[in-house]
C-alpha cells in the first residue's frame, strides 16, 4: 500500500503476463532488450515521486496519506492545471516521450466516475460503487493503468453486429452470477506491456442490437486469457550518440486480445447499457485530449529549441528567413500552451463534482497541434540541412582511420566543434527523421483521435446560435 519505488514497480511486473514480441513469448518484460527500455522509461513516474524537485507536484498529501497526483480527481481549474504541469514535466523528463502509465488510466477513471453518477441517477448505483472501489484500489496501490478503447473494427462501415465475424468488437459472450466472460481484441493499447491493470472502454455509440458490445471493465494484465502482441516498431538496436532520445526512451503498444477472459462482477462498469456506451467513450476523450495536448508541450519546446540551436551552429541565425521560421515555431508552441492553460481555467464542474477541461478549447488545441506538426518538423529539418541523414556514424568519431577527418570537416560556426554539431544534428535526426520521428508524426495525426474527430467535437461545442444571431441582427433580419 502507498507509493511504490521504481524498483518495486519493476519487480511487480514479473507476474507471468502473456506478452509476445515477434511471435515469441516474453519471459520477463523488465529484462527484454526492447520492452525493458519501455519499463525503464515508465519508471520515471515513480522516480519523480521520490525526487525532491518534483515531489510537490507529483504527490498529493491528504492527512497522513500520500498518493500520486494522477489519482486526484480534479475539482477545479487549479487541479487541472497542476495535472497538466505534471504531465508536461514527466514528458520533459522522458525527452519528449510521454510516460502515460498513470495519465491515460486516470483519464478513464475520471470518465467512469462521471458516468457512474449518471448510471446511479438512472437506478443503477452499483456501478458507481464499483468504480469508486477500483479507483481506490489503483490509487492506494500506486498502480500503472493502461486503457484499451479502440476495437479492431473490421469493416468500418459496419456496426459491431454486422461484421463478418462477431469478435471485431469486444463483447460479452457469457453472463454469470459472479461476473462476465468477454472476447475480442483492442488495438493501439499503449503501455500495456508494463502496466498492472487495463481498463476497457467502448469505442463508439451502440444501438439496441449491440447490447453485448456495450461493456466496460478492468482486469489485471496477467489475467488468464489476456494476451498482448507487442508492436516491433522502433525496435532496432540504437546507440546514445546517434539516437539520444529513442535509445533510452520507448513506449510499447499492443494488439490486446481478450480470449474468453472472466471479469468479476465488482470490476464490471457497464454491462449492456447501450445508452451509456457512446457517452462513456466521449467523456474519456474529453479528458484524454487534455492529457494529449499537455504532453505535446515539451515536444514543441524541443522543436523550437533545436531549431534555434542548429541555426546558431550552422551560422544562419541572423538571416531574415531563419528568424521568420523560428518565430513560426515560437508561435506554434505558445498558441498550444495558451490554449491548454485556458482550457483548464475555463473548466466546467460536472457529474460527481469532477472538473472537466473546456471541451471546445481542448479540441481546438489538439487540432492546432496535429494540423501544424508536420510543418514544424519541416522547418527544423530545413534549418538543420541534409546532414540529418548523411552525417558520419558514432564509430567514425572513435576510429583512428576516420576521426581526424570528421573533426576537421564537420565543425560549424564558432563554438560548435564537430562533435557538438553532430550531437545536435543527431538529436534533430532522432526527433524528426528516424523511426522515432516517424512514430511522433503518426501520433500527431492519429493519437487521441484524428483530425475529423477533433473538428467534429469542436463543431458540436461551438456556439453557432449566438454568433449567427449577431450576424442576423447586423444584417437587419
Amino acid at each position: 500500500m502507498g507509493l511504490k519505488t521504481a524498483e518495486q514497480y519493476k519487480s511487480s511486473l514479473r507476474d507471468g503476463r502473456a506478452v509476445f514480441f515477434r511471435g515469441e513469448k516474453v519471459a520477463d518484460v523488465t529484462t527484454h532488450p526492447v520492452i525493458g527500455i519501455a519499463v525503464e522509461h515508465a519508471a520515471l513516474d515513480y522516480r519523480m515521486a521520490e525526487d525532491p524537485k518534483h515531489r510537490a507536484l507529483a504527490v498529493v498529501k491528504e492527512g497522513n496519506n500520500e498518493y500520486s497526483r494522477y489519482y486526484h480527481i480534479p475539482r477545479n481549474g487549479e487541479d487541472l492545471r497542476k495535472r497538466s504541469d505534471l504531465i508536461a514535466a514527466a514528458t520533459r523528463e522522458g525527452a519528449t516521450l510521454v510516460v502515460l502509465i498513470k495519465e491515460i488510466g486516470t483519464d478513464a477513471l475520471y470518465a467512469l466516475t462521471m458516468i457512474g453518477e449518471r448510471l446511479a441517477a438512472a437506478g443503477k448505483p452499483e456501478y458507481r460503487e464499483r468504480i469508486a472501489k477500483f479507483h481506490r484500489h489503483c490509487r492506494d496501490n500506486d498502480l500503472a493503468v493502461a486503457v484499451a478503447q479502440t476495437d479492431v473494427k473490421g469493416d468500418r462501415a459496419l456496426g459491431p453486429t454486422q461484421q463478418e465475424h462477431p469478435d471485431y468488437y469486444v463483447r460479452i459472450v457469457e453472463e454469470r452470477p459472479d461476473g462476465i466472460v468477454v472476447r475480442g481484441a483492442k488495438v493501439h493499447t499503449s503501455v500495456s506491456t508494463n502496466s498492472h491493470e487495463v481498463i476497457v472502454l467502448p469505442t463508439r455509440a451502440m444501438k439496441a442490437e449491440d447490447k453485448a458490445y456495450a461493456v466496460a471493465f478492468a482486469v489485471p494484465l496477467n489475467a488468464p486469457g489476456v494476451k498482448m502482441i507487442a508492436s516491433p516498431h522502433g525496435a532496432s538496436k540504437k546507440n546514445d550518440f546517434e539516437h539520444p532520445i529513442s535509445a533510452r526512451h520507448k513506449m510499447m503498444e499492443t494488439l490486446t486480445v481478450f480470449d474468453d477472459v472472466f471479469v468479476p462482477k465488482e470490476r464490471v462498469f457497464l454491462q449492456g447499457e447501450v445508452d451509456f456506451a457512446g457517452l462513456l467513450a466521449l467523456t474519456f476523450v474529453r479528458f484524454h485530449r487534455f492529457t494529449a495536448v499537455s504532453y505535446k508541450l515539451p515536444l514543441l519546446e524541443l522543436l523550437a529549441g533545436a531549431g534555434y540551436a542548429i541555426a546558431e551552429a550552422n551560422g544562419i541565425a541572423r538571416a531574415g528567413h531563419v528568424r521568420d521560421k523560428l518565430t513560426q515555431l515560437a508561435a506554434y508552441h505558445t498558441i498550444v500552451r495558451g490554449l491548454i492553460e485556458h482550457a483548464a481555467a475555463t473548466c466546467m464542474i460536472e457529474d460527481g463534482g469532477v472538473a472537466v477541461p473546456n471541451t471546445l478549447i481542448t479540441n481546438v488545441a489538439k487540432y492546432h497541434f496535429a494540423h501544424n506538426y508536420h510543418a514544424g518538423v519541416q522547418i527544423v529539418q530545413d534549418l538543420a540541412g541534409g546532414l540529418l541523414v548523411t552525417a558520419p556514424a558514432a564509430e567514425d568519431l572513435t576510429s583512428e582511420a576516420t576521426r581526424e577527418y570528421v573533426l576537421k570537416y564537420m565543425g560549424g560556426a564558432k563554438g560548435f566543434d564537430a562533435e557538438k554539431r553532430l550531437r545536435l544534428l543527431n538529436l534533430i535526426s532522432d526527433l524528426t527523421s528516424s523511426d522515432f520521428g516517424g512514430y511522433q508524426e503518426v501520433l500527431a495525426v492519429h493519437a487521441e483521435g484524428g483530425f475529423e474527430a477533433e473538428k467534429l467535437q469542436a463543431y458540436r461545442e461551438y456556439d453557432f446560435k449566438t454568433v449567427s444571431a449577431y450576424a442576423r441582427k447586423l444584417a437587419g433580419i
